[in-house]
């Protein structure tokens, strides 16, 4: 059966080569986009499935991600390899960096410092800086994700980490991420501006941590709206797409519209009962050409305790390397193509 989808799988590559030369697209070989969808901890299996595709030789011409998934995808779009990002999932305390926790307050049970009222070291509420009131939403500022972040894209392009108005184009590979305008509850695709910032936005899950604000927008994590963006890295050129989802048994809902009216509170709670983003989901499942979805019903997005980040780095690998000839055969005939030109 795995050999027949390959088949099929360059079967309809040819065809779609076959109509692009139709209309007169001789001049390079078709363009390979990388897809890494949102799942928190669940991101290190795509660390695991980078290996494959490194393996299988395929050129990734463009990456876009979500949450987690923008997150690894740019790391690897500015040059990192798969070890690399291994080394780093593997090495971090991602309780303490996810929390903002303060880690010289773990052993006091209250303590307020700066505005921040601190239990064992996380943070339960803030101040304001505007009126002084307590805020209880997005308690957490990512402030040590950020600074990760910066410190890793400043070891592979210092000019890169201290530029806040960056092309993301301009990347090795070029790159997008998704996030999500919780004011006009609009999915926003990030293409320029500090990348450390960028990718905040990305994953700052509703609730949790503090929406990002960009120009005229609120950001929040882009799984709300688009977890597989295969429509936007389709956008940015891509010929043919490989897409990691990182969920499990996720069905389409009806097909209903949100009312735009009211509270940012309002507008989220009726997403949660009508679900749109579960369509666009399906189609983009649909449209991508190599599926790969690592075995994780066993796993939650809220797993970074290091022996679960190491099962899921190789629940990735094992689901790379079950798509290896589908990725192999996908290489030859990008390949073969570019050698007709």
């Amino acid at each position: 059966m795995k050999h027949i989808l390959i088949l099929l799988l360059c079967w309809t590559f040819t065809l779609s080569l076959t109509a692009q030369q139709v209309a007169g697209n001789h001049s390079a070989r078709p363009k390979v986009g990388l897809v890494l969808g949102g799942g928190g901890a669940k991101g290190a299996a795509e660390v695991g499935v980078l290996y494959a595709i490194e393996r299988s030789g395929v050129p990734i011409d463009y990456i876009a991600g979500t949450s987690i998934g923008s997150i690894v995808g740019a790391l690897y779009s500015m040059g990192y390899r798969a070890k690399d990002i291994d080394n780093m999932f593997r090495s971090q305390q991602w309780l303490d960096l996810l929390t903002d926790r303060a880690t010289d307050l773990k052993a006091t049970p209250i303590r307020k410092r700066n505005g921040v009222t601190y239990f064992f070291g996380f943070p339960i509420s803030r101040k304001s800086n505007k009126q002084g009131a307590i805020s209880h939403t997005g308690l957490l500022r990512g402030d040590q994700i950020v600074c990760l972040l910066d410190s890793m894209i400043a070891l592979q392009d210092s000019a890169v980490a201290h530029n806040d108005s960056l092309d993301f184009s301009a990347l090795p590979i070029p790159f997008r991420c998704v996030a999500v305008d919780i004011r006009q509850m609009k999915e926003v695709e990030l293409t320029h501006g500090n990348l450390a910032m960028a990718l905040r936005a990305s994953m700052a899950i509703p609730g949790a941590f503090k929406p990002v604000e960009k120009d005229s927008a609120v950001l929040i994590d882009g799984g709300v709206l688009n977890n597989l963006p295969v429509d936007v890295v389709r956008q940015m050129g891509a010929d043919v797409v490989i897409a990691v989802d990182l969920t499990q048994n996720k069905r389409a809902t009806r097909n209903s519209k949100m009312n735009q009216r009211g509270t940012a509170l309002g507008k989220m709670l009726r997403w949660l009962k009508v679900r749109p983003d579960l369509e666009k989901y399906n189609r983009n499942r649909q449209d991508c050409d190599v599926y790969i979805n690592p075995n994780l019903k066993n796993y939650d997005a809220t797993d970074f305790q290091s022996d679960k980040i190491d099962e899921m780095i190789s629940l990735g690998i094992d689901a790379g390397n079950d798509a290896l000839p589908a990725l192999k055969k996908l290489r030859k005939c990008v390949m073969k193509h570019s050698k007709r030109k």
